[in-house]
């Protein structure tokens, strides 16, 4: 019989997952803005796109900004105020930081609505769901104290204690992590026209995929959280150029 933890693992794994990732482009809309083939009276075709450029690098540059704030949510669960007040801190785009706090506060929404009943007290768990628990319920009626600061609800802080929830493992919060990312990136892919369907499962089912996401698990895994930092500045570019784009079909 498979066990409970894989269970939630194909659930969290599930594309279906309201948590209004497919919403934003992570940047990839603005790429393709700024990214346009140069005028040519040539009769030959542009060359494609190099999507396999933009994938490789937003999923390292996530790796580098958000996964050490998972790995060390997931290890010290009541550590998580802070860390969502350190991951706020450190995130200096706005785009990003927006996208972020939406996602981590539909995430919180599906702790309380989905996860929570179905979540099995036990000795390595409990911490967790206890400190989840509370940073929801204080999350509701948080104000900004006499500093102007206050919860913000960060998505990876939040994903790193609901993966120790629901049993999964550090390896595996982490693997999920950046494939989900993968997957919301290749979404947004097939909506802006960038390839099909068919295209896009190849790009997940590739090795050359697979290897990247484990490359960057396995480097990450040792990254104290105040060393977490951007690997690819000009990332950070084409998020935050996004919401000055002429038109736009992803939030911003």
């Amino acid at each position: 019989m498979a066990a409970p933890s894989l269970h939630f693992l194909l659930l969290l794994s599930d594309s279906a997952l309201p948590l209004g990732s497919f919403a934003f482009s992570s940047g990839l809309e603005s790429y393709l803005a700024h990214h346009k083939p140069p005028f040519t009276t040539s009769p030959s075709p542009p060359p494609p796109l190099d999507f396999d450029y933009f994938l490789h690098l937003s999923i390292r540059n996530l790796a580098s900004t958000n996964l050490p704030y998972v790995l060390e949510a997931f290890n010290q669960p009541g550590e998580l105020r802070n860390l969502d007040n350190d991951i706020d801190a450190s995130t200096a785009c706005t785009v990003a930081r927006r996208a972020s706090v939406a996602q981590g506060k539909a995430l919180l929404g599906l702790w309380e609505r989905a996860f929570k009943a179905s979540c099995s007290a036990s000795p390595s768990t409990t911490p967790s769901i206890s400190a989840l628990s509370s940073f929801s319920a204080d999350f509701k009626l948080a104000k900004p104290d006499i500093f102007g600061l206050q919860l913000n609800a960060h998505f990876a802080p939040l994903f790193g204690v609901l993966c120790k929830c629901l049993g999964l493992s550090a390896e595996e919060a982490s693997y999920l992590f950046l494939c989900n990312h993968a997957k919301s990136v290749l979404s947004a892919a097939v909506r802006a026209g960038v390839m099909g369907p068919y295209l896009s499962h190849g790009f997940l089912a590739s090795e050359k995929l697979q290897g990247v996401i484990r490359g960057c698990v396995d480097k990450e895994k040792g990254t104290e959280v105040q060393e977490a930092g951007l690997t690819v500045p000009v990332m950070d570019l084409w998020v935050g150029r996004h919401e000055l784009l002429y038109s736009r079909i992803f939030n911003s």
